[in-house]
């Protein structure tokens, strides 16, 4: 991509976009907008080398750059114009900071003249979202001089870097223009002189000379001792988390080799890859919830010694279990974030689990003390309640709303992409997902746990991937509908299996499903849509699913392009029911 020289925006945007380019940025969403046209322009020029994908809405577009980076470990570069347009990203940023996810944020904005006294769409752009990138700054006005040309480049270095390192996390530059805005020719002479004079003496191969694509930083910890508290426990757990790594087979290998070295049952939370390569790991505990419902089993099998990899899970059964027994933990994470929510006795070792199994194996054998009987305890009851899963699921004709996650645990292409909405979905999948060897890849916006933008993520981690799959609830996929909008410029495929029990599931299970009034109209919020006449409005694809076999023969195979709904109506209070009436049954 050659440098514009037509007017200074244009000079400063080429050479902000070509920085990006060479340091390896490959995707850049961009929001309509007139501030922001140096960018947009400098950014259209860029492709192919940069995929630019234009989306309507700030939100969706913000939450589709988050799942292109979640989908590919990159940051992605989102670029709005000026006023409340930014403003629309917050959730995403917030969701980006706590998932740790990279994000360019790029808000264009009006000059300082013009702020402060009423000019059309000029907000206080300045630390727009509070604390949550893990940089922000306001670039200077654009300017020809070689000193701020360079100073451009190395900021706009920085800026990259800082999405990845230390810790991955949204960055946001908020980026100031004058007119003239397009690329047409400056009409002030002594501009033009300056344009022509940096033109004839301009390099490109020169001034990019040290701008390179870095790759990840990795950090080898040779110097890792084993605790001595591992070594000595004959009641030891390793509890998998919530994670989405890069390179699920390889985290799932270093997960099962310590739980080989140290004898140690593994409870794998239904967001973690873990239970998606269970050949690899014959100590997987994928029924932790429903044990530990069990007074009696709860009490026989308190650890000693807890190894925590990752986010803590969904359960608060569990997370109830660790408060009670306070046990010794280790949490196994290499960001900067405090993830114990718990406040227990924990060290917190900030390495990956890879890095850590390799100093571990770097010891040498097998290692600590011998506690089948311990770990048997657990293996004979995850199978136990595991066939009574099973049992009791794999005849139920009715729509019950959990069997759809027990459902796709075993009839989804192998490595597919499934997008996990929050609220119900995400529980569901911890109850009732079964161990499987298909390597499916679970994604999820587990930072802020929120609802917004589900629909949005699901499509940038599909776009340009394997055929994928997004389990939803009624209210979730409502929320981001906007999402929709980018279906012309989608690549791949997507599937969502929505759940619709005409509102918020999730509060039946709480003690204020127990009080109506208020609790259908400001808890439940029942919305009475018609699905299938808004994937119409949409030209999205609609199915009703009228049973399970129907379900089944629409996941696999999956289509190659387009969107497609697979709706399931079920009964959310009678589902809610089932769930108190049978989750600890399921345990005899």
């Amino acid at each position: 991509m050659p440098i514009g020289f037509r007017n200074i925006n244009e000079v400063w945007a080429s050479i902000f976009t070509q920085t990006l380019k060479r340091l390896g940025l490959t995707c850049a969403v961009i929001c309509p907008g007139s501030r922001s046209t140096p960018l947009t322009v400098a950014f259209a020029l860029s492709q192919p080398d940069i995929e630019v994908i234009p989306i309507l809405d700030e939100r969706s577009a913000a939450f589709f750059a988050l799942g292109r980076a979640k989908a590919t470990g990159l940051p992605v570069a989102i670029v709005c114009t000026s006023g409340t347009a930014g403003v629309n990203f917050y959730s995403a940023v917030v969701e980006a900071n706590y998932s740790r996810v990279p994000l360019l944020l790029l808000t264009a904005d009006r000059p300082a003249e013009l702020r402060n006294c009423h000019s059309g769409q000029t907000i206080d752009q300045l630390k727009l979202f509070a604390n949550y990138p893990n940089w922000q700054a306001e670039l200077a006005i654009p300017s020809l001089t070689p000193e701020m040309l360079a100073y451009l480049r190395q900021t706009t270095i920085y800026a990259y870097e800082q999405t990845l390192y230390p810790v991955s996390g949204p960055v946001h530059l908020n980026i100031p223009f004058r007119d003239p805005l397009p690329p047409i020719s400056d009409k002030n002479d002594f501009n033009k002189e300056n344009l022509k004079s940096l033109q004839s003496n301009f390099s490109s191969e020169e001034f990019f000379a040290a701008v390179t694509h870095k790759c990840q930083q990795t950090f080898i910890h040779s110097s890792f001792s084993i605790p001595q508290k591992w070594l000595e426990t004959k009641r030891g757990i390793i509890i998998a988390g919530v994670a989405q790594p890069q390179q699920p087979s390889k985290y799932c290998r270093a997960i099962a080799q310590l739980a080989k070295n140290f004898k140690f049952p593994v409870l794998a939370e239904g967001l973690s890859p873990v239970r998606n390569h269970a050949l690899l790991n014959p100590y997987i505990i994928s029924t932790y919830d429903l044990i530990l419902r069990s007074r009696n089993l709860a009490t026989e099998l308190h650890p000693e010694v807890v190894i925590q990899i990752g986010e803590m899970p969904t359960s608060k059964i569990l997370r109830q279990w660790l408060n009670d027994n306070n046990p010794l933990r280790w949490i196994i994470e290499s960001s900067n974030h405090n993830i114990d929510a718990l406040h227990g006795r924990v060290v917190h070792l900030r390495i990956n689990i890879e890095d850590l199994v390799w100093g571990v194996e770097k010891q040498g054998g097998k290692l600590g003390a011998q506690k089948d009987d311990y770990l048997q305890m657990w293996l004979s009851t995850e199978n136990r309640v595991r066939k009574n899963i099973d049992k009791t699921l794999a005849p139920k004709q009715e729509l019950f709303e959990g069997k759809a996650a027990w459902l796709l645990s075993q009839v989804l292409p192998p490595e597919t992409p499934l997008f996990i909405s929050n609220s119900m979905p995400v529980r569901d999948v911890e109850f009732f997902w079964k161990p499987n060897n298909l390597g499916i890849k679970p994604f999820f916006n587990r930072g802020a746990n929120g609802i917004d933008g589900t629909l949005s993520t699901a499509l940038g981690i599909a776009h340009h991937q394997q055929s994928s799959v997004m389990l939803t609830g009624d209210l979730a996929l409502l929320h981001d509908t906007n999402g929709f909008l980018t279906r012309n410029k989608f690549i791949g495929h997507l599937t969502i299996v929505l759940i619709n029990n005409n509102g918020g599931g999730i509060f039946e299970m709480l003690p204020i499903s127990e009080f109506e009034p208020p609790f259908e109209e400001l808890f439940a919020t029942p919305q009475n849509i018609d699905f299938e006449q808004l994937c119409k409005t949409y030209g999205v694809e609609y199915k009703l699913m009228t049973n399970w076999e129907d379900l089944q023969n629409n996941l696999n195979p999956l289509p190659s392009k387009g969107i497609r709904v697979l709706e399931i109506r079920t009964n959310r209070k009678a589902d809610a029911k089932w769930r108190k009436d049978n989750l600890r049954k399921i345990m005899n």
